[in-house]
């Protein structure tokens, strides 16, 4: 479970950090400056790491025998800005309290 638990909080940091950048940064330019090529980067690699911080989640309910609602919860936290960090510390909480 331990290694279940470091690899979700790994790619939940990562996801939520290229959604923001994604959001903040490569919409931006995109949409406001004509420049589409960060996004034409930025895109593609944040909807790879969502896909592996899918099966990163769905592992650790396998595991962990969490409800169906909260993978579908932490599963849709990393398409909302910030919601993954919160995601991570929740089941880091969760998982780590005596």
């Amino acid at each position: 479970m331990r290694g279940a638990l470091t690899r979700f909080r790994v790619i939940a940091y990562i996801v939520g950090v290229m959604l923001l950048l994604l959001l903040f940064l490569a919409m931006p330019l995109k949409y406001l400056a004509d420049n589409p090529s960060v996004m034409d980067v930025i895109g593609p690699v944040h909807g790879f790491l969502y896909v592996v911080y899918l099966l990163a989640t769905f592992d650790l309910f396998r595991r962990v025998r969490w409800s169906f609602t909260r993978l579908v919860l932490t599963a849709l936290a990393g398409t909302i800005p910030f919601l993954s960090f919160y995601a991570e510390r929740r089941a880091t909480h969760d998982l780590t309290r005596g």
